[in-house]
């Protein structure tokens, strides 16, 4: 695993996006090959998607051939609800680059078939070539998607019930009132995410100390979801220096001398 501890969240955000792009042009995507993107919705990429839209704008990259899948969506809310992630994705991402709709892929949390659904889901990603780098955010207890702690480390896209603190945690977003949001989502697996080619996992603030504590620092665990990612063979996370906080000083001595060497020999 590597970890990239930046001072802030606007640095993380930056890099990452840079690295999405570099790693983007260097695959040099085709309409028969395309490069496809797993992304997250939520505060933690928000800068992200800023930046790949400002790039987008530039000129230095384009999202033609560019193929995404999104993490998760609520159940019973309908495309154009306020709350919906698919309306989160194109009010803060795709209306505002190339993309084509047809390559945009988004969970139907109207579906009254979630198994069905589930399934079309895994199939269009393995009908596509699969996932080249999945973009994830973290919750506070260690959850990736709505893959919330005990979940199976070999599950797939699949309806969870969610937890009460996901659901306090999310309440923001539905005007702090927790009776506004949907118990249930459509998510993909643990094992979906973790068959990407490349993942980049990102942290900022303080309530993610935890987490990012036990995903670095503490052995593989179900109880901490995103602590699979140490058994990935090009897992990234990226945290700002509060996010990092309560990783050992050893610990974050190591992994910023690693990029600092990286830097000297470039």
């Amino acid at each position: 695993m590597r970890v990239l501890i930046k001072p802030d969240y606007n640095s993380c955000a930056k890099w990452i996006a840079e690295y999405i792009v570099y790693t983007i042009q260097q695959f040099r995507p085709t309409l028969n090959k395309p490069f496809v993107l797993g992304l997250p919705t939520g505060s933690s990429p928000l800068g992200i998607y800023q930046e790949l839209i400002n790039q987008n704008r530039a000129g230095k990259i384009s999202f033609q051939n560019i193929v995404t899948f999104n993490m998760d969506e609520y159940v019973g809310l309908p495309p154009e609800h306020p709350q919906s992630y698919s309306r989160f994705m194109w009010e803060n991402f795709f209306n505002f680059i190339d993309i084509k709709k047809e390559n945009v892929h988004m969970l139907d949390g109207m579906t009254t078939d979630y198994v069905s659904e589930c399934k079309r889901y895994e199939e269009a990603i393995k009908n596509v070539g699969g996932v080249n780098l999945f973009l994830c955010g973290i919750g506070t207890d260690g959850h990736i998607a709505f893959n919330e702690p005990a979940s199976s480390f070999a599950s797939r896209t699949r309806i969870k019930l969610l937890k009460p603190e996901t659901i306090t945690a999310n309440s923001r977003f539905f005007g702090g009132d927790t009776t506004q949001v949907p118990e249930k989502a459509l998510t993909v697996g643990i094992g979906t995410i973790m068959e990407a080619k490349e993942i980049i996992l990102i942290a900022s603030g303080k309530n993610k100390q935890e987490a990012i504590r036990q995903t670095i620092e503490c052995g593989i665990n179900h109880l901490c979801p995103a602590s699979i990612l140490q058994m990935h063979e090009r897992a990234t996370v990226v945290c700002d220096d509060c996010a990092a906080d309560k990783l050992r000083p050893d610990t974050i001595k190591y992994f910023k001398n690693i990029e600092q060497s990286k830097m000297v020999r470039k």
